[in-house]
């Protein structure tokens, strides 16, 4: 197989059309240069230069192995750019893990940051529930997890990313829809109910147990869903209400009101940001300091 060196000398020689110059231009002597063409048409087969006393012309081989070497030298160039890129973490591939609810609020920002600031870094998405993300994480499956806490682990990092509010999801026909001020959480004391699935909707499950029992409310639970859309298909099917993230207002399901709570204020719904402290993929060290760049800002402008 011939050597990208020998298609540089072809390369070089055939733009020229002379070997002294071609010799020249790449800072060696005539003979070695002559030799490197023999050997590349003893490689190939066919000879790739007329050769005259007076004048070096390409055949019509030649000709097509021209363009063919060329593309190959700057396919070789590429792929060393592309190589020292991917060291310093300007180029390669991030799995990322996120939940279906995360896609309603978070989402669209880490897709932004990651072209605007590590344009050469390609992202792969795949949505799956936090303990699926946990699994694969620590697998090797996903380079980074967008995840509801909390998640702990020697080797796994988390970084808050995001909070928002808690939001009642009601028909509209309901009362507590028609009424102008706010609905509290005792107005769910009694109240048929779309609670989240102890297993697949867990957290939310546990988020929204501790916000009844601290205000000493049963609601009367009648479907257990684990995704946020399927609740509120549910709460527009009449079959209860409910409380959702406040990005599920984006949604905009027919039927469906969206009212703030009184009384969750200290309840927030809280999206992290997970990986291996291990994972030496640099690509995802680059993604990482641009998500956590954007992270801080979004507390600090919570703060101010």
């Amino acid at each position: 197989m011939f050597s990208l060196e020998q298609l540089v000398s072809f390369v070089a020689v055939a733009e020229e059309l002379h070997y002294g110059r071609a010799a020249e231009r790449l800072s060696m002597t005539q003979p070695p240069l002559s030799r490197r063409i023999q050997l590349l048409e003893r490689e190939l087969g066919v000879e790739l230069f007329d050769r005259t006393h007076r004048a070096v012309q390409l055949t019509p081989a030649g000709r097509v192995f021209l363009a063919e070497a060329r593309k190959i030298l700057r396919s070789a160039h590429e792929a060393t750019l592309y190589a020292r890129r991917a060291k310093k973490g300007e180029a390669g591939i991030v799995t990322l893990g996120f939940t279906a609810t995360a896609a309603y609020s978070y989402l669209e920002r880490v897709i932004a940051v990651a072209n605007a600031e590590v344009p050469g870094v390609d992202l792969v998405l795949r949505e799956m529930v936090t303990a699926a993300q946990v699994e694969e994480l620590l697998a090797g499956g996903i380079d980074l997890g967008m995840i509801r806490p909390p998640v702990t682990g020697a080797d796994v990092v988390t970084l808050p990313l995001w909070r928002e509010p808690l939001l009642a999801a009601l028909p509209s026909a309901h009362p507590l829809a028609r009424r102008k001020k706010n609905p509290e959480v005792r107005d769910f004391d009694g109240e048929p109910f779309i609670m989240y699935s102890p297993s697949e909707g867990r957290y939310f499950h546990d988020l929204l147990v501790a916000v009844f029992r601290a205000a000493r409310v049963v609601p009367e639970y009648t479907q257990y869903p684990c995704q946020v859309h399927t609740v509120l298909a549910l709460v527009k099917a009449e079959l209860g209400v409910a409380l959702v993230p406040a990005a599920a207002a984006t949604l905009r399901f027919e039927g469906v009101v969206f009212r703030p709570v009184d009384g969750v204020e200290n309840r927030p719904v809280e999206l992290e940001l997970m990986w291996r402290r291990s994972n030496d993929n640099p690509a995802l060290g680059a993604l990482l300091a641009a998500v956590g760049n954007q992270a801080r800002r979004n507390r600090q402008s919570t703060v101010d």
